[in-house]
Formats: structure tokens, sequence, C-alpha cells
């Protein structure tokens, strides 16, 4: 009975794989067609793209990466800050998300001083 057990927990594990990389695969189509929108100045419709993305795979942190960047460029400042926060959440290490986040949070901080002097 254990081993029938330990074969359909494998069985399970393999069928979820291929979903994974299904899931995962879709949410980069989602990113790309967003970067060709977002590179002809259209904000809405990559936003759209890349929060379609991080649905499909929550777990894909360039999704949030490029939403928070779309999200700043619209104005949507609360947004964007929320977006880098979950993208280093899912990669703390990631080079290119720090320096984003970090930049978005300097130019924050400085307008957010000017606008209450």
């Amino acid at each position: 009975m254990r081993v029938v057990s330990l074969a359909v927990v494998f069985l399970v594990a393999v069928a979820v794989a291929p979903a994974v990389a299904d899931a995962r695969s879709d949410a980069k189509k989602q990113v790309e067609f967003g970067i060709a929108v977002a590179q002809r100045g259209l904000w809405r419709e990559a936003i759209y793209r890349w929060e379609r993305a991080a649905q499909i795979d929550p777990t894909y942190a360039a999704a949030y990466n490029n939403l928070a960047i779309a999200y700043e460029q619209e104005g949507e400042l609360d947004k964007a800050r929320a977006a880098y926060e979950k993208a280093l959440a899912l990669e703390p290490d990631n080079t290119f998300i720090k320096q984003n986040f970090e930049l978005f949070k300097e130019i924050n901080d400085r307008t957010s001083r000017q606008d209450t002097q």
C-alpha cells in the first residue's frame, strides 16, 4: 500500500511539472508582448499583459518588475511600490530588480520631500 501511495505522489508531481512549465511559458509570452507594446508607448496595454502574466504565474518576478515600471510610468506610484516589493520578495537577490526599486525610491522620495516643502 505504501509503494502505491508513493507512486501516486510521484505521478502527481510529474503531472504538475508540465503545468508549471506551461504557465511560465504562457506568462513569458504575455511579458514579451507587454514589452513590445510598452516600447510603442502603449502603457495601459502593457499593464494589462503584465498583470495577466502575474495571474498566470504568480511566482514570475519579471512580470512584477515590468508591472512596477509601467505603474510608475502611469503615475500609479503605490501600485508600483507594491509590484517592486512583490518582485523582490520572489527574487531577493535579483540585482536588476533591486536597482529599479532603489531608483524608484530615490526619485519618489525626492519628489515627496519637494511636495511637502
